[in-house]
């Protein structure tokens, strides 16, 4: 039920910024809500890996923006290996050395996910997630601070397993604040480490309770290319290699040139 320290290290430090498949939709994640005053506090444990998989947790890259033709919204195929056409558009845009497309392409990037088991311990916004097991999306500063718990950067601070039920590991306590328009997890921390349950029945229960995290990034869970890119056409209004509003727009800035020589 428990992976080793030394193991987690090596996974975290080597992990990249960079028969019927289960689907996973939003239905399946926790997430926290912010109240009235626009901030959130919730209490989680991290739960340990799944039975006959390799790590607590696993990632994946998407990308997440707004066209003319509507919301882009898909994993990016980089994330097992493959070609993605939103990659490839970005390097097109970004190459043509035109800051108006390099901003596109900034905006187009790929985001990093990582998915977790977690045990919620405490949600005072929806109180009915209590006591029960979820997949958790989060993001590179959560992972950072689990990082930091494995191997804490000061000698006077002592290492936890985070993804440990019993005495080697700890409750994390969500604490996020509205930063810029931006959710901000700078507050967060993890508890004194004390086991989640005494009740050696109750933590098998919840182990048996996890759900599989390599099946979300199995490839059976992302689009094929083609239907990638039918969707990135239509969009971004895309007629084939460079989309027609990057041609226009480069045309406009030339004649913008022109006009002012």
């Amino acid at each position: 039920m428990s992976t080793s320290l030394d193991k987690l290290r090596q996974a975290m430090e080597s992990a990249s910024p960079t028969g019927e498949k289960k689907s996973y939709s939003d239905d399946n994640y926790w997430k926290p809500e912010l109240d009235k005053s626009g901030n959130g506090y919730a209490v989680v444990r991290f739960l340990p890996t799944p039975s006959e998989e390799e790590m607590p947790w696993v990632s994946y890259f998407d990308h997440g923006f707004q066209g003319p033709g509507g919301w882009y919204i898909e994993k990016s195929l980089t994330t097992i290996g493959k070609q993605d056409p939103v990659s490839e558009y970005n390097t097109q845009l970004w190459n043509t050395g035109i800051e108006a497309n390099k901003e596109q392409a900034r905006k187009q990037k790929r985001r990093l996910h990582y998915v977790s088991n977690i045990y919620v311990v405490s949600d005072p916004k929806n109180p009915h997630n209590e006591g029960k097991v979820f997949t958790y999306r989060y993001g590179k500063k959560i992972f950072e601070m689990l990082k930091e718990a494995i191997s804490p950067a000061f000698e006077d601070e002592s290492a936890i397993n985070p993804f440990d039920l019993r005495g080697e590991g700890a409750n994390f306590k969500i604490k996020i604040r509205k930063v810029d328009g931006y959710w901000n997890y700078d507050k967060s921390e993890f508890d004194t480490p004390a086991p989640l349950f005494d009740d050696e029945n109750k933590l098998n229960d919840i182990y048996t309770s996890l759900n599989s995290l390599t099946e979300i990034i199995s490839p059976s869970q992302f689009k094929t290319y083609e239907e990638l890119k039918t969707k990135l056409d239509r969009v971004l209004g895309l007629t084939g290699g460079v989309a027609t509003s990057t041609a226009n727009l480069s045309q406009k800035i030339k004649t913008k040139c022109l006009g002012q020589t």
